[in-house]
């Protein structure tokens, strides 16, 4: 009989091999070392992929804009406001969005909705999500809203339509800003005197921004920084925290922005003991009719890009613009017929 020592398929304790403590905890923090290398990788991967699909969504509204302007002569009003009705409710008309949807193969939705009856009474658009209208780096671009009375959900969107500087539209004298839309606007190719490759279509915006709206001066010139802006903020007596998350409405808090401030610019504002990031609408665009008064906004391009946001320009280009971009730039953008000499960087 053999021993336990010769045994063959035992071996003595002394020369059985086994990890120590250390040895285990030494090989732990290299793997997390490794993964907190990877995971930075692995983000920005997923950020670049998630950018380059917002830049493709930019690229097929300009196409879909370039469709409509050939086709109608024009480009798309941001709203249609009828002067007949002294009361136009909370929706004054489809925006830009809505108007586009036969030109990016959108037809299946275009085709069961009207575009001359106001869009909260159609339940044909309850839920519909159009993919394009969404950037997928917004946290809560999928969030979707219920206004609740018989009035159809809708998801957010992340683009907003070019109204210019500040001003927007004025009803008693219907006169509009020099974007490329305005409310019953009807710009053409000829109209963007400053070049399509030097004029902004649309630009990135946020789904769900705070804004207050309705309130200060009839008129007010343009601010220049974030604290004039915040005063000029301060004085609306109304306050949502919804903007951006009506696809269909035409008023310039939901379909638009303005170049006012520089990308990712932030307007403090404070309601009820909170402070928010706001963006301004001093009048709803078509309440009242032509009893209204003017429109200024500072609606913000902003993003959750890394560092600032894309655009598209008339001409279907688009770009990736830095927040540090100089405000006389990013306004000169803004405007189709302003007659600047523009040099981006």
């Amino acid at each position: 009989m053999l021993s336990d020592k010769s045994h063959p398929w035992k071996e003595s304790s002394a020369g059985r091999r086994a990890f120590t403590l250390v040895e285990l905890l030494v090989v732990i923090a290299i793997i997390g070392i490794l993964i907190a290398l990877l995971l930075p990788a692995v983000q920005a991967a997923r950020e670049a992929a998630r950018r380059t699909e917002c830049l493709n969504h930019l690229k097929q509204l300009g196409l879909a804009a370039q469709n409509y302007a050939d086709s109608w002569r024009c480009f798309p009003s941001s709203a249609i406001v009828d002067f007949a009705s002294q009361v136009t409710g909370n929706n004054v008309s489809w925006g830009v969005h809505g108007r586009l949807l036969p030109y990016m193969e959108q037809r299946a939705v275009a085709d069961r909705v009207d575009l001359s009856a106001a869009w909260d009474s159609q339940l044909v658009i309850d839920a519909v999500r159009i993919r394009v209208f969404a950037c997928p780096s917004d946290p809560r671009g999928n969030e979707i809203r219920n206004p609740g009375s018989g009035k159809p959900r809708l998801y957010p969107t992340n683009y907003g339509f070019n109204l210019g500087t500040y001003f927007v539209y004025d009803p008693r004298t219907r006169r509009g800003g020099r974007g490329i839309s305005y409310p019953n606007s009807a710009v053409d190719w000829s109209g963007v005197t400053d070049g399509t490759s030097n004029t902004l279509l649309a630009a990135e915006v946020r789904a769900w921004q705070p804004y207050r709206r309705n309130g200060g001066p009839t008129f007010v010139n343009e601010p220049n920084t974030a604290e004039e802006a915040a005063s000029v903020t301060a004085s609306a007596v109304e306050f949502k925290d919804t903007g951006h998350t009506e696809w269909p409405d035409g008023r310039v808090h939901h379909t638009g922005f303005t170049t006012c401030l520089v990308p990712n610019s932030r307007v403090p504002c404070s309601w009820a003991g909170v402070e928010y990031d706001c963006d301004y609408n001093s009048w709803q665009e078509g309440r009242n009719g032509a009893a209204g008064n003017p429109t200024y906004a500072i609606v913000t391009s902003r993003s959750y890009h890394p560092g600032g946001v894309q655009a598209v320009f008339v001409d279907g280009s688009c770009r990736f613009f830095s927040e540090t971009i100089a405000l006389g730039v990013w306004r000169a953008l803004g405007t189709r017929d302003g007659g600047e000499v523009v040099q981006t960087p």
